[in-house]
């Protein structure tokens, strides 16, 4: 009677992201990350039409559903989002609508 030899397979991990679950009504507005060239307001939009999930930069991850405008501005996207313009020249005071 001949054994098998056991046989190892490669685990593969999958990257942990940290989500952060706002329940509920959201209670602020995010700043999505964006890549050079991209148009913020767009990129919401489009996760608006197909439910694909943003991140802001304060790590927080979701789906638009609703007018942010009517929300607080999220104070960690904002102190970010600060650090931001100390170190780039030409970004606005506020974030682009």
């Amino acid at each position: 009677m001949s054994q098998l030899a056991p046989t190892a397979q490669p685990t593969v991990a999958e990257p942990i992201t940290e989500r952060i679950p706002e329940p509920g009504d959201p209670t602020a507005a995010h700043i999505v990350k964006t890549k050079p060239g991209e148009n913020a307001a767009a990129k919401v939009l489009e996760a608006r039409i197909y439910g694909t999930p943003l991140e802001a930069l304060c790590g927080y991850v979701w789906v638009p559903s609703r007018d942010p405008k009517q929300l607080p501005l999220c104070e960690e996207c904002k102190a970010v989002y600060e650090m931001y313009r100390a170190f780039n020249d030409g970004l606005n005071e506020r974030p682009a609508e």
